[in-house]
């Protein structure tokens, strides 16, 4: 039975049929494809996001988004039904569901607890993303476009691998050594000179907050950060001194456009998630709106291009944020829109922006500072709190409700004056998420679909035909296979980044960890694909055909 069992896990997989459904009608392939994901945005974000814009008149009636909603999304991880957004995002780009802290590399088993077949013998194998595989078969310009630091969880998922998230250095210079041609949002303080190096001797301008720059760069290739980690919330946002997220996907698309190839591009509206761990309902709602123009952005391009694809989902839930809490359940039929959002409008920062002003700020100040940004008229008791957690921070921002600390505390009086919305949690939600698309022939993926589905139907419509594994072992094969038979070792005086090397009569192969380019006997050379080092079992995946150097 058990072996049954396993062999319709096999099929399932691989027939991208995970708990969900295969496609049953051609999906044609287009020329561009560009992927949007709102991190952490469950569904309510979008409805309140709706009647927020309805209340203040921003616009038209209905969301960007709207016309293109064709599905839901189930997303989930390896082991679990609530995913991190580190193996959510890495199932789209790879088709394996993973576990928490993953970054598109095969998980582990989890005995009793796995949701999918999982092969132990692939544990730590990385695996070829979306990305890889465009660039590599179909010599696609790629980009990618957020508002967190670029080592960040979905941005790494697309273009680079480890088993943990936090892995900043070594995912950061797989980043960039994958030499995409256009990458925005976060992270200066992230960037070494070795990566600055690389991207110079690549042809690739690096922005490093500079607005002017930003907007008068008219090459084709860019790297533009604006914040030492993560960008500023777009309600907090200096618009003299950061680009929008409308405006990065403008500059993206404007340069990616120019390949004769095509190009696959990630937009994420990366904070909307940073706001819903906060439970801050302000900063939800304002990022979603920021990434609503974004895809605004997008829709336009495809349409006027006719040959693109934009496929919107988020990668998970969070929060539970609802139109409706405990506290309005009586006469909650009666609830006038005045009513929701009158008080709501008047809040001009989010709990982030409120924060960074008291802090700079004396006790005293605290009154006139929350009502000239809030609205909000602070009794004694809440200015006594604000007192007492002046200077406290969480430890990060996923942490926000578990400590006694400034942004929890504004948040908490912010809530307050707002208590017709509920919150679930400060964490993860495992509901389905919502599905939008647009395609120039309208081969859209419908119905519920699953992480997998989703990974299937970008495979197809980017026109990829070598199959996802075969590329994984192209570029990810195990150094003991590649130079078996040969005498290598691996040198780890640098114990972050160890040094493959390889010798065969008179020739040395150096072949550095998380990098794109190899040594033979110290000249110089691109090897095409980043290679990978896995402390855990002790082995370098690295591209299959590199032995050849040595004959």
């Amino acid at each position: 039975m058990k072996k049954l069992t396993l062999l319709l896990s096999l099929v399932l997989v691989f027939s991208g049929t995970v708990f969900g459904q295969a496609y049953k009608k051609e999906v044609r392939p287009t020329k561009n494809v560009i992927l949007m994901i709102p991190d952490g945005c469950s569904i309510g974000v979008v409805s309140n996001s709706r009647w927020y814009q309805i209340y203040n008149k921003l616009g038209n009636e209905t969301l960007a988004l709207d016309p293109y909603i064709c599905g839901s999304v189930k997303t989930f991880s390896s082991n679990a039904p609530i995913g991190d957004s580190a193996p959510t995002t890495s199932a789209y780009m790879t088709g394996m569901p993973q576990q928490t802290g993953n970054v598109s590399i095969y998980p582990p088993v989890d005995q009793g607890n796995d949701l999918v077949y999982v092969d132990p013998a692939k544990a730590y194998q990385p695996l070829a993303t979306i990305l890889e595989a465009v660039k590599i078969e179909k010599k696609k310009a790629t980009g990618l476009v957020f508002t967190v630091e670029f080592p960040h969880a979905t941005p790494a998922d697309c273009s680079a691998h480890h088993y943990n998230r936090n892995a900043y250095s070594q995912i950061g210079s797989q980043m960039v050594y994958q030499n995409m041609d256009v990458v925005m949002g976060g992270g200066n303080s992230i960037m070494s000179e070795d990566m600055k190096n690389h991207l110079n001797s690549k042809g690739v301008t690096l922005i490093q907050d500079d607005y002017r720059a930003f907007k008068a760069h008219t090459g084709d290739r860019l790297w533009a950060l604006f914040g030492e980690k993560a960008q500023v919330y777009d309600l907090d946002r200096d618009p003299n001194a950061v680009p929008s997220l409308k405006e990065m996907t403008e500059k993206a698309l404007d340069k990616l456009s120019r390949s004769e190839k095509g190009f696959f591009l990630m937009v994420e509206g990366s904070k909307i998630d940073w706001a819903a761990h906060a439970n801050d309902a302000i900063g939800m709602v304002s990022e979603y709106l920021a990434f609503d123009k974004a895809v605004q952005v997008a829709i336009d391009f495809a349409k006027k291009d006719g040959n693109t694809t934009v496929i919107i989902l988020p990668d998970h839930g969070n929060s539970g944020f609802s139109m409706g809490s405990e506290l309005s359940t009586k006469g909650y039929d009666k609830r006038t829109i005045d009513e929701f959002f009158a008080d709501f409008s008047k809040f001009r920062k989010t709990s982030e922006g409120l924060e960074f002003i008291l802090e700079k700020a004396e006790p005293s100040q605290f009154s006139s500072l929350f009502k000239q940004h809030l609205g909000i008229t602070l009794k004694s008791d809440e200015v006594e709190l604000l007192t007492k957690a002046h200077h406290q921070k969480a430890a990060n921002y996923m942490e926000v409700g578990a400590s006694v600390n400034m942004k929890s505390t504004i948040v908490d009086i912010m809530k307050s004056r707002t208590p017709l919305w509920g919150f679930t949690t400060g964490g993860h939600t495992g509901e389905d998420v919502f599905l939008a698309c647009f395609h120039p022939k309208g081969d859209v993926p419908m119905g519920m679909n699953t992480n997998n589905d989703i990974w299937r139907y970008l495979y197809t419509v980017t026109g990829l035909q070598t199959p996802m594994e075969e590329v994984t072992q192209n570029i990810f094969s195990k150094h003991t296979d590649v130079f078996s038979g040969m005498a290598y070792s691996i040198d780890k005086s640098d114990k972050d980044f160890p040094v493959l090397v390889v010798k065969k009569g008179k020739n040395t192969l150096e072949i550095p960890a998380f990098k794109s380019i190899g040594y033979l006997n110290k000249k110089q050379f691109d090897l095409g694909s980043v290679t990978v080092y896995i402390d855990k079992n002790d082995t370098f995946y690295l591209p299959k055909n590199l032995a050849e150097q040595l004959n």
